[in-house]
């Protein structure tokens, strides 16, 4: 006869992350109580997160711009630090639509849509919204999360491979997060990052910048006159990015958030 499991209590929680070194125990704690919806299921997530995975993939959702956004095991998860990436894209996007247009927003390297979700509810819908990943685990948040904003089309492919080719010289504002971290420093990643996210969404190549390039050639191709790409990068990368940006016929502009650690490229198609 099977003895029912006792209930965790806060304080077992918060000890058993602490001992697993997890810095704000109390807080991932209050987290995992107010998610897990049995015993069981608790007792599960607390060992998933002590066993080192990432702590909104036990819990399924990452917070970001305010929206709980869908994480599947295996996705990348949206960094904080993107949310600049997606207030810069959100003013871009908001001067067309205040001058009556609908903007046409495109959103590279996808992943869970959390930058696209955001663009659409700052928008409260009004645009026209396509999201893109080559990773199908991504896609298949990246649709739950846009669906549960109520707009915006996932196509699942390499960048503008799977695009519409009808959006060409049409886009008002292409976001891309790409990964941008040198191949050589993935192996000085976060465990959580480096076992547990998909490589492709981290490894940028020898500088960090190879999918960059690529994002940054074929921009002017989509881009509206007078549309913007943006892209996050980090500050070291942002003189070559710059660099980047002006061979492919853009005009950049370097802007950064200090509390957030943010660095984003802006580039006008002329």
């Amino acid at each position: 006869m099977s003895v029912p499991r006792p209930p965790l209590s806060r304080a077992g929680i918060v000890s058993t992350l602490r001992a697993a070194g997890c810095v704000f125990a109390e807080d991932e704690a209050a987290l995992l109580l107010s998610t897990a919806r049995t015993p069981d299921e608790l007792a599960a997530m607390v060992r998933r997160r002590t066993e080192g995975q990432p702590l909104e993939h036990v819990l399924g959702w990452a917070e970001f711009c305010g929206l709980r956004v869908a994480v599947d095991a295996g996705v990348f998860v949206p960094r904080r630090r993107t949310e600049f990436l997606a207030r810069t894209a959100l003013a871009r996007a908001r001067a067309r639509a205040d001058g009556g247009a609908r903007p046409v927003v495109v959103d590279l390297c996808c992943g869970t849509g959390a930058v696209g979700a955001a663009l659409a509810t700052g928008l409260h819908g009004r645009l026209d919204l396509h999201a893109a990943d080559l990773d199908p685990a991504a896609v298949r948040c990246a649709r739950r999360n846009l669906a549960a904003v109520g707009t915006g089309r996932v196509h699942t492919g390499d960048l503008y491979a799977p695009l519409p080719l009808s959006l060409r010289s049409r886009v008002d504002v292409l976001v891309a997060n790409v990964p941008y971290i040198p191949t050589e420093d993935i192996p000085l990643l976060p465990q959580e990052a480096r076992l547990h996210e998909a490589r492709t969404a981290l490894d940028g190549g020898a500088d960090g910048l190879d999918v960059l390039r690529r994002v940054t050639a074929a921009a002017p191709r989509w881009l509206a006159p007078g549309g913007h790409l943006l892209v996050e990068t980090s500050e070291r990368q942002a003189p070559r990015a710059v660099g980047i940006f002006r061979a492919a016929g853009l005009l950049p502009q370097v802007v950064t958030c200090d509390d957030l650690d943010a660095t984003v490229i802006v580039g006008r198609n002329p």
